[in-house]
């Protein structure tokens, strides 16, 4: 083959096409966006319907459930969670990945419009839905505060001025104000002072609803002018509610103001955030799916002056949490450590070629193939992410690969006296085909990557293209213009000896005798070939059951410098007792020297399901200003509340790949269903008891919260029908007076205030506040509820969840240290076997744990994937059945290295380690090509014997396989020492590569040898017996 002759001969446009690529290479690099991961998320959208007053039973029945039938039509709905409680109800609806988040919008809304009909009618508003993971943490986080202005009119400016603003950047999927704090009228009535007056609660709120209207009224058309017809309709101001005239008593107007206090304060009293201990309002910032964080982020800090400069003095907004600080340094380690691995890599070959000569020309080969991979990604649509640089890392070891095995074989031309063009020339035939069935073989191994299932699939995906982009452009490059330079550059060592250094020649000196250590131990390997069989098959044994041995994990947690809890105190905790929990929790969190800021917030909203739980983002400081890790900064404050009993924080780190669809209290989550809830309210607590038993497990929650507390009111119907008063009425008067009832709307130019219906908080302490309402008769008078009504206390359950429609439990957990993810899970099946759980219940693993049991499955598969294409790839190439399996029988060198390197450093065989071994198939290979190759060519053109074929082939090509060994090996190295953000990613990937290139380097030299003879052989018997049948 002459592919590279056309080059070789015409050296100045391969050199200008070169200069091409790499400029191509540069403006991609320069145009491609930088992410943490590959833009890969599940199509999830949350539908959020606030109903302020209603409890959990009422939202699930009224709410939630109808809602949820008309969201179960949906095609390509893989996943519907929801959840029910005092106020709030929570869908999220997560949709198969290859639906398109904007086809799973219309569906949602479509249902929505469909289900409108059976929802209540006096809802506030409409079901709200978001086109965001509620567990994907938020990009960014603002705190707006103010020492002067109080925080309500703090929001009526966020509302107005930045939340829009904020929301119209591209890529931001929702701004979520934390803290409520929305402006309203609060109408606080003294119910007694009604009741001395005979007035109900009602007649208060027909007032109201009747005095404040805004409708249109027309206008007059005469002959000459046209007139519109106004009124002063709106009552604005607190003023003008407090001389709002209910009725007349006793001819006498009976003005608002007499019986309630009006003020101006939150729409929502039990809502409050803080940044610190200092109350705030909080802009959570949350990308859409598959939107670039670092671009959101960015466009968000560019409108951060012009938002400052549109609000009044003494109101600032500040940064609170910045995800995207982590990236950017873990981006910069991967891009120091792929620096430092291309130095490593000229290094090594420059101490395997012995002369600066020969070392350039394959140094050149690395920057130009990874500028023409960037040049590539960006058309692709890529990102400069861990993923892509992780894999161009490795892919420094690959690329130059080729160019050192065409290098060494022209230079063994020129050292035995040839002219180095004719050299160039003869060289380059000769290996073309060796180059080709290299590259090719390697991508082969790469194609199951391709057809991974599920997130992670799509994930990896990036990464393996990008690989086999490089080294693809590393064929192109070694065939074109590494033997053009190798014909103009390379002179041999004779050429130039007063050029040798002592280096030169130390490095001469090792490779001789290694050389001729290598040749004595082969000898020996080959008159023991019997011996060499069986260590051969004993690796692939022992490969087996390292495989089986070596804990298995998911992904490796990364410390991205943030940390979220959750916090749950006494289930029955009032909002004035949380308040008090939260911000001594965060003032304590404050204290620990690696942390940076806290933000939190409580209260029921779209995030936070129930009044006693709240939430919190820790900010921790950068990596080269803290002492700690996360995992040890959360333990340490795990310990610190350790002792508070009723109050609970669940910490942990965040990550940047979500696959759970909700944030749970541990880091692995599962559902515990069953048709019949009262099943689930007796077994849960139970199962969650054995399950905290476990060695496997560190930490086991629930979200089931039964001991909340409920006022029952027992109603004597036929008592309350003598009197003439309905259970209508009745439900009417308690929502009134302590559902915060939104009885009207101030309408602005610019916003909409709500008008809210209360009693006045010294009538809404206790349970005992219920003694001082009264109800409407038939006869007009009013009468107090304990006429007709009995009140008692009872439990109540606080939310009320659902998985597909059935009743459901979310436990979590942690997984125990000195165990793995594996061992957890099967722990668990075992737990839920021996506990005898009812045959109608069902355990259902959700979010990460979920994809880690499907990727368990196909772990396996995925490494016989790559043999299996590897083998028919090696086939066709060969056009020969036997050769490959010669070939192939390198790999549980490799594969066994891995393993152990995982068992000696107690890691777990993760998502990240699989492609490491997957890589490793792909490298190991190369050497035993090389050598058979040559040994075929001995046998079918020189026609020595395959005894002498591959003893000589073994000698030839053992200083070029431990080159490209070697150049892949210090490719890894750096990703195996790596420290910094996104560390714990990247060492496992080398850790397994840097294990399995030692051991494969040293089996493989004597083993390949001895399997191809013993294939040879078989072959020349097969061909006997067919020969003896014809």
């Amino acid at each position: 083959m002459t592919i590279s002759r056309i080059f070789i001969l015409r050296p100045v446009a391969t050199t200008l096409a070169m200069v091409a690529l790499l400029l191509a290479g540069l403006l991609g690099y320069k145009s491609l966006p930088v992410a943490a991961l590959p833009q890969v998320d599940y199509p999830t959208i949350q539908v959020v319907t606030l109903y302020p007053g209603a409890s959990p039973s009422v939202m699930a029945s009224l709410v939630t459930s109808p809602l949820e039938r008309q969201f179960g039509q949906m095609p390509g709905l893989a996943q519907m969670s929801s959840s029910s409680s005092g106020g709030a109800s929570r869908i999220t609806l997560q949709f198969d990945l290859g639906l398109s988040l904007a086809i799973a919008e219309q569906e949602v809304q479509a249902a929505i419009n469909a289900a409108s009909t059976m929802l209540p009618s006096d809802l506030p508003s409409p079901p709200l839905y978001n086109k965001v993971n509620p567990a994907d943490q938020p990009v960014i986080s603002l705190a707006v505060t103010s020492p002067t202005l109080p925080l309500p009119q703090v929001r009526d400016l966020i509302d107005l001025r930045v939340a829009q603003k904020l929301s119209q950047v591209s890529g931001v999927g929702l701004v979520s104000i934390a803290g409520g704090q929305r402006p309203a009228v609060r109408i606080q009535v003294n119910p007694e002072a009604l009741a001395a007056r005979n007035v109900a609660l009602s007649a208060v709120r027909q007032a109201v609803i009747g005095a404040n209207v805004n409708q249109p009224k027309g206008s007059l058309d005469g002959p000459k002018r046209s007139t519109t017809i106004s009124a002063n309709e709106q009552l604005r101001s607190v003023e003008d509610y407090e001389n709002l005239i209910i009725q007349y008593v006793n001819e006498a107007p009976l003005r608002l103001g007499d019986i309630a206090t009006v003020v101006q304060d939150a729409e929502d009293l039990r809502q409050a955030a803080w940044i610190g201990t200092e109350p705030a309002i909080l802009l959570n910032i949350q990308r859409q799916p598959g939107a670039n964080v670092i671009e959101v982020a960015e466009s968000i800090k560019q409108q951060l002056d012009s938002l400052q400069r549109s609000l009044p003095t003494g109101v600032d907004i500040q940064v609170a949490t910045d995800r995207t600080l982590t990236i950017r340094d873990s981006v910069k380690q991967v891009q120091i450590e792929m620096l430092m691995a291309i130095a490593l890599v000229v290094l090594v070959t420059f101490v395997f070629l012995r002369t600066w000569t020969a070392t350039f020309i394959p140094s050149v080969v690395v920057p130009l193939s990874i500028a023409g991979t960037f040049a590539i990604m960006f058309l692709w649509g890529f990102s400069i992410n861990n993923l892509t640089l992780m894999a161009l890392t490795i892919a420094t070891g690959f690329v130059v690969d080729d160019a050192i095995v065409m290098i060494e074989n022209i230079a063994r031309y020129i050292e035995e006296g040839m002219q180095p063009l004719q050299a160039a020339l003869k060289g380059a035939q000769q290996i073309t085909f060796t180059l080709i069935s290299l590259t090719v073989s390697l991508i082969a191994v790469l194609i199951p990557l391709l057809f991974m299932s599920d997130v992670i699939g799509r994930l990896f995906q990036e990464f393996a293209i990008t690989l086999a982009i490089a080294i693809s452009l590393s064929l192109f490059i070694s065939l074109s213009l590494t033997p053009m330079m190798c014909a103009l550059y390379l002179r041999a060592p004779a050429d130039q000896p007063q050029q040798q250094g002592r280096f030169v020649q130390w490095s001469d000196r090792t490779m001789h005798a290694l050389t001729r250590s290598y040749e004595r131990g082969l000898q020996w390997v080959l008159k023991r070939q019997t011996l060499t069989l069986w260590v051969a098959v004993a690796t692939l044994v022992l490969t087996g059951g390292m495989y089986l041995l070596v804990p298995k994990g998911f992904f490796p947690q990364q410390d991205t410098g943030m940390i979220q809890a959750i916090t749950e105190g006494p289930q029955a905790a009032s909002f004035s007792a949380m308040s008090r929990l939260q911000t001594q929790a965060a003032e304590t969190i404050l204290t620990h020297p690696d942390v940076a800021a806290v933000t939190s917030f409580i209260g029921v909203d779209g995030s936070n399901a129930t009044l006693n739980t709240g939430r919190m983002q820790i900010a921790l400081k950068p990596h080269a200003q803290r002492r700690l890790v996360a995992s040890a900064v959360i333990e340490q404050l795990a310990a610190s509340f350790a002792p508070q009993p009723d109050f609970r924080l669940y910490f942990q780190p965040v990550q940047e790949l979500t696959v759970d669809d909700q944030i749970s209290r541990t880091a692995y989550q599962m559902a515990l269903s069953d048709p019949d809830p009262t099943v689930l309210n007796e077994w849960t607590p139970l199962w969650a008891e054995q399950l905290q038993q476990l060695p496997q497990l560190a930490e086991v929650a629930t979200d089931l919260q039964m001991r909340g507390q409920q006022v029952i009111v027992n109603v004597d119907r036929d008592a309350a029908a003598r009197l003439g008063i309905s259970k209508a009425t009745i439900d009417d008067v308690l929502y009134d007076a302590f559902g915060q009832r939104l009885i009207s709307t101030i309408y602005t130019q610019s916003a909409q205030y709500r008008v809210v219906l209360e009693v006045a908080p010294e009538f809404r302490q206790s349970p005992d506040s219920l003694q001082s309402i009264y109800l409407p008769t038939r006869s007009g008078q009013v009468v107090p509820l304990a006429t007709v009504a009995r009140m008692q206390l009872a439990p109540v359950e606080l939310s009320i969840d659902r998985l597909d429609q059935f009743p459901a439990t979310q436990l979590s957990f942690n997984v125990a240290s000195g165990y793995s993810l594996s061992d957890a899970v099967d722990a668990i099946q075992q737990s839920a076997i021996e506990a005898q759980l009812p045959e109608s219940s069902e355990l259902r693993f959700l979010g990460a744990a979920q994809a880690f049991e499907a990727s368990l499955s196909s772990t396996l598969w995925l490494m016989l994937a790559a043999v299996l294409t590897m083998y028919i790839v090696l086939g066709v190439l060969y056009e020969s059945y036997i050769h490959p399996v010669t070939i192939l029988s390198t790999l549980p060198s490799a594969t066994i290295g891995a393993l152990a390197a995982l068992l000696l450093t107690g890691r777990e065989l993760d998502m990240v380690g699989v492609i490491g071994i997957i890589l490793l198939i792909g490298i190991v290979k190369k050497n035993a090509i090389m050598m058979i190759d040559f040994a075929l060519v001995a046998q079918r053109q020189d026609k020595l014997p395959a005894h002498t074929a591959i003893y000589q082939a073994a000698l030839l090509r053992f200083r070029p396989i431990l080159m490209t060994t070697f150049a892949a090996l210090f490719s890894a190295i750096p990703l195996m020492l790596a420290t910094g953000a996104g560390a714990e990613m990247r060492q496992p990937l080398g850790l397994v590569m840097v294990g399995g290139l030692i051991c494969s380097q040293l089996l493989t030299l004597f083993t390949t040898p001895v399997i191809y003879l013993f294939f040879d052989r078989w072959a020349q018997r097969w061909q006997a017996y067919k020969q003896s049948r014809a």
